[in-house]
């Protein structure tokens, strides 16, 4: 029998314990033998829990117990989650996580330490939730080279941008009810500004590149300042509004790596994730294009996540997983300013068609009835920088975004 312990009783770690004792038989089926819950550590009090006995306040009491051989990490951020985590793989522990804020800053230096002490640190619910993408992505996927990540990689902001499209209810209107049904947090600004979505996709490069890809250099734009005139405008174009993160390979094995709203066409498979469904679609030069779809969150989806490489644990506890990245200071993030794409401009003023046809020669004019004052266009191939220049003389661009 292994005896594991659960670091956080929130919404994931509860569900983490309510997988291992519910499907005990099953998780012992895959382990190979049984997998007991022996510690839960919390702050708080659980008086009314089945098993109250097994609740701790004092971390070195997991650290100190030998018995103890895997730990789940579900208590977030990256201060106490960070120490704790270091110190059980330090004593002997492996530790699965679901923290992507932790795997994103201190992920590198996580994964060397288990490796020195032949243990696994695996992070399958960073990213996705209960989307199997980490695996794949080191197994399944490793005979290709990674052209591109591009994926729909938070649930709160398709959420939002779904019932913009769906209902022509405005932004703020959807983040209220967003928070009113548990999608969104009080303080939203970790989903609807893209840090969340920065995380991932600086976690997916870090394996697809073999480089720590940090999140300073992610050049991160949220929805916050999408409206209901450039979902209408998408409409008219044939697309719909998506928040994605992307990851660009180039020749010389440097990438662009950004997360930032887009029109993307109706035809992209990426087009129909609607509510807070995630995906992520990667593009290898042998494969060619994969779709991963699911439950980028929830309480079951991201425990089944973190319980499943608990079970992975346990079956190559004597045979380290290989997992991982290195960070040897190389920089392999390319910033944007070169990186070309088709891009959609909505002008305001006097005359702002004529001013985008002059601006944009050959572009696409959109137009809404009934609306004066205003105009929008897709555009042909520019670089970033090409058209923060054009935007600058435009002087009244009200909104612009990239094509996919």
């Amino acid at each position: 029998m292994i005896k594991a312990a659960i670091m956080g009783y929130g919404t994931v770690g509860s569900g983490v314990y309510e997988i291992l004792d519910g499907n005990a038989e099953v998780v012992a089926g895959n382990a190979g033998q049984e997998i007991e819950v022996k510690y839960v550590l919390d702050l708080r009090d659980f008086p009314d829990h089945p098993h109250p006995e097994k609740f701790i306040k004092d971390f070195s009491i997991i650290e100190n117990d030998p018995e103890i051989t895997v730990v789940a990490e579900v208590m977030g951020g990256t201060g106490a989650a960070y120490e704790f985590t270091k110190r059980c793989l330090l004593a002997g522990k492996s530790v699965v996580t679901s923290n992507k804020a932790l795997v994103a800053k201190h992920g590198a230096e996580l994964i060397a330490i288990a490796k020195e002490n032949n243990l696994n640190y695996e992070f399958e619910a960073s990213v996705g939730g209960g989307i199997p993408i980490i695996r794949p992505m080191v197994q399944c996927l490793t005979a290709n080279n990674m052209l591109a990540i591009t994926g729909i990689l938070n649930g709160t902001t398709n959420y939002i941008l779904n019932r913009m499209i769906r209902e022509g209810i405005s932004f703020d209107a959807c983040l209220k009810e967003a928070q009113a049904l548990g999608y969104a947090e009080a303080d939203p600004t970790a989903d609807v500004e893209g840090h969340d979505a920065c995380r991932k996709i600086a976690i997916l490069s870090d394996l697809a590149y073999g480089k720590n890809v940090a999140t300073e250099l992610v050049e991160t734009e949220g929805i916050s300042k999408i409206t209901l005139r450039d979902v209408d405008y998408a409409e008219q174009a044939g697309c719909v509004v998506k928040l994605l993160g992307r990851a660009v390979l180039n020749e010389d094995k440097t990438i662009y790596a950004f997360v930032a709203p887009h029109f993307v066409s109706k035809s992209s498979p990426l087009a129909c994730v609607d509510g807070v469904y995630n995906a992520i679609l990667t593009t290898g030069d042998m494969l060619g294009d994969a779709m991963f779809y699911g439950q980028g969150a929830g309480k079951l989806a991201t425990a089944s996540a973190v319980v499943a490489d608990m079970i992975d644990c346990v079956i190559h506890s004597k045979n380290r997983r290989r997992l991982g990245w290195v960070d040897d200071g190389e920089n392999i993030v390319r910033p944007l300013d070169s990186f070309a794409s088709r891009w959609y401009v909505r002008l305001t003023g006097e005359d702002a068609a004529a001013k985008l046809s002059e601006a944009f020669p050959g572009a696409q004019l959109l137009a809404l009835d009934g609306v004066t004052g205003e105009a929008a266009c897709l555009t042909g191939e520019l670089t970033t920088a090409e058209m923060q220049a054009k935007k600058q003389a435009l002087g009244t661009v009200a909104g612009s975004m990239r094509l996919l």
